[in-house]
């Protein structure tokens, strides 16, 4: 495994085409609204596929875009070794592990994606919107829901093509769904 941050625009390969189409039949009979997705490929291509079942074009969200690695992109993740487990198990602590590289530090990239979950929730209240974007954009969005420090980012995951779920009502934030990816089970 590389690290593929935001300087990665690379394809979905055969395996990340299954579960984007998967995904998109998982969400089939969603009422979906509105689509937002990271403007890097992988991203687009999977927001793409929920989108034809969907009356509903795909915006791009340059906020979505997964965190600057700089150096470090398409480093291989053993060659990091300990650094990198460091990073999800001391989150804050430990969030300017990319910026000593010249990346973002995990800090950065909750402020940019949370400010854009906050107007995409004002921009569409009472709507189901689906964003689609990468692993540290969306569990610092999910940290923010729960309102934990980014020290805990760590004890949380996402897989490729899952599906989490967040209720925004009336000011009150939940998390109602984290990590599903039963659709994923025969890919």
């Amino acid at each position: 495994m590389r690290i593929q941050g935001g300087g990665s625009d690379t394809q979905l390969n055969q395996t990340g085409k299954k579960q984007a189409e998967s995904l998109a039949l998982r969400l089939k009979a969603e009422p979906i609204q509105a689509i937002y997705s990271s403007p890097l490929q992988r991203a687009l291509d999977t927001a793409q596929a929920v989108a034809r079942y969907h009356q509903a074009e795909v915006e791009i969200e340059p906020a979505l875009k997964e965190i600057d690695a700089a150096e470090l992109e398409g480093v291989p993740i053993d060659q990091i070794g300990s650094h990198f487990s460091q990073l999800l198990t001391k989150g804050e602590e430990n969030s300017s592990f990319f910026e000593r590289y010249g990346g973002e530090s995990l800090t950065q990239v909750r402020q940019r994606s949370w400010s854009i979950i906050q107007r995409l929730v004002n921009q569409h209240p009472d709507e189901v919107i689906v964003v689609v974007s990468h692993y540290f954009v969306l569990l610092t969005i999910i940290c923010s829901v729960l309102n934990l420090p980014l020290s805990q980012l760590g004890r949380l995951r996402v897989v490729p093509g899952s599906i989490s779920t967040i209720v925004f009502d009336e000011g009150i934030m939940r998390l109602v769904l984290l990590n599903d990816s039963c659709h994923l089970t025969n890919i």
